[in-house]
């Protein structure tokens, strides 16, 4: 699979106006680079949903093209076979320096779907850290998908400030991440069928408090402290992306920290998607954070903790880049 080119969604460069009159989502694989992606954001005080394209650096609003979803993604998703074809954005557009990106799911419907310990890699250096209260040496490597969740409070969107919290951590770390948008419901959705539930993809930072996933024993209050999960800037939907086989790589102040593919996964989506609906309805905008790969700040000796100051920047092939500093 050929990798996608890294682009800068905030170049200056590209803020120039777009040559062509109409932008839609594209269905042509001869201009997959140019497809339209969609985007949650806000110009001059007002929230819209969006297509932008990232190598243009450029976004058309479109929620008033299609007034019952409004500034809503979840609506878009759940409504997107009826209303894709109206999903035009008209004229030049806004460059992309003149709105402020969010998280691009922004009314959760409840909290984020995580899996814990899902590259083989990661699943070591953790159980090696000392900090895995789950499991022990010797068996690092989970047998059944690790689930959790994060609470919606901690969703942040490109460019936030993540906050330290320094008064409740002294071990704040990052996890790169592939998150998988939930497009058509259901229960117990068979691993043959899980694809076609898929609406898209977008990236995740899935901050933790070591310490506190520690102490309590279960992960849960060191994963969802306000401002902990970092996501965006887009989503690109399934039929554009092969969430199966893409780079994900994490850099702290430029230095690489994490590298690896989704390839790598232990339990790939269609597992991931049938395990969590064998009980539970999964419902359109549901969030399926798949795991991080190795390379997280406890996993090296000494440890390389979050500092206040702090720049990270997660990749995920296709899916450009999301910043966040830790202040």
């Amino acid at each position: 699979m050929e990798k996608a080119r890294s682009v800068d969604l905030f170049d200056p460069r590209r803020h120039h106006a777009a040559r062509a009159p109409l932008a839609r989502l594209s269905r042509n694989p001869r201009t997959r680079d140019r497809r339209m992606k969609l985007c949650t954001f806000r110009h001059r005080q007002k929230t819209d949903i969006g297509l932008i394209d990232p190598g243009a650096g450029r976004v058309w609003p479109i929620g008033h093209a299609v007034p019952e979803i409004g500034d809503d993604m979840i609506s878009l998703i759940r409504r997107y076979d009826e209303i894709k074809d109206r999903l035009q954005g008209a004229g030049a557009g806004l460059a992309l320096g003149e709105v402020k990106l969010l998280a691009p799911v922004q009314r959760l419907l409840r909290n984020i779907l995580c899996v814990g310990k899902n590259y083989r890699e990661h699943a070591k250096e953790f159980a090696a850290s000392g900090a895995d209260a789950t499991g022990k040496l010797g068996s690092e490597i989970p047998e059944d998908p690790i689930i959790f969740t994060k609470a919606s409070n901690a969703l942040r969107g490109p460019d936030d400030d993540v906050p330290l919290h320094a008064e409740l951590t002294k071990q704040l770390d990052y996890e790169a991440e592939l998150a998988v948008i939930i497009g058509k419901g259901g229960r117990r959705i068979k691993k043959s069928a899980a694809m076609s539930h898929v609406f898209g993809y977008t990236m995740a930072n899935d901050i933790t408090a070591r310490d506190l996933q520690l102490k309590h024993r279960q992960w849960f209050l060191g994963k969802s402290l306000d401002g902990a999960c970092p996501m965006g800037p887009y989503i690109a939907t399934a039929d554009e992306l092969d969430g199966s086989a893409l780079d994900i790589r994490c850099w702290i102040n430029d230095e690489l920290r994490q590298d690896a593919n989704t390839r790598d996964l232990i339990f790939d989506i269609p597992t991931l998607i049938e395990t969590i609906s064998l009980g539970m309805t999964l419902e359109p905008g549901d969030i399926i954070s798949t795991g991080t790969p190795a390379g997280v700040g406890i996993g090296f000796k000494p440890p390389k903790f979050l500092k206040s100051g702090d720049v990270m920047r997660v990749e995920v092939q296709g899916l450009g880049k999301l910043i966040n500093t830790v202040r």
